[in-house]
């Protein structure tokens, strides 16, 4: 698939991993062995033609990617609501796309529609088997999104769940086999599904 046209990924890294021990996700290798997740995650952006960014706490992946750039979460503590508001305060032009560095099934052609399709919405966002809107595998507004952010941040949201109905979010509307692409690996038991 050609590149797509210019714009950023934000691959969110700065979770705990508590419940992997403490491990950070994004260093686990993808189902093929070859490489991570986030490795396999920045090839995905850049076969599209995005930039990849990492948003949270990166330092565990210093090693692997030192010149890939960064995003700190804005405020830092709050979870990943941090980390949206860090990216859309960064990247102002073109589409942001946002996605978890555990999800080892995404493909290009998911990717590549989540990027392609033009939302009406502030939010374009898929919704996984429980009906819940699926926030790290989205594209964001920077522009339409962030002042109500910045709201529901100030007044202690800290839920992606909540943010959403304050937002005009579309549904990608998805395919049983792209409904499987967002699946994570959260703790151990996963790597054996």
């Amino acid at each position: 698939m050609a590149p797509a046209q210019e714009g950023t990924l934000g691959i969110f890294v700065g979770g705990k991993s508590r419940r992997m021990g403490g491990s950070p996700k994004g260093l686990l290798l993808a189902p093929d062995g070859l490489q991570t997740l986030l490795a396999r995650t920045v090839q995905l952006a850049s076969a599209l033609g995005l930039r990849a960014v990492l948003v949270g706490d990166a330092q565990p992946y210093d090693r692997l990617l030192p010149t890939l750039a960064r995003v700190a979460d804005a405020p830092p503590g709050i979870g990943p609501l941090g980390g949206l508001r860090g990216l859309l305060q960064t990247v102002q032009a073109g589409p942001v796309l946002a996605v978890a560095c555990d999800m080892p099934y995404l493909s290009e052609v998911l990717l590549g529609r989540l990027l392609r399709e033009q939302p009406a919405t502030s939010v374009l966002a898929a919704r996984g088997s429980s009906g819940l809107w699926e926030p790290l595998c989205a594209r964001y507004r920077s522009e339409h999104v962030l002042p109500l952010l910045d709201v529901a941040i100030d007044a202690g949201v800290r839920s992606f769940q909540a943010l959403f109905r304050t937002l005009q979010v579309g549904e990608l509307a998805l395919s049983a086999s792209e409904l499987a692409q967002l699946r994570d690996w959260d703790a151990p038991a996963d790597l054996d599904q």
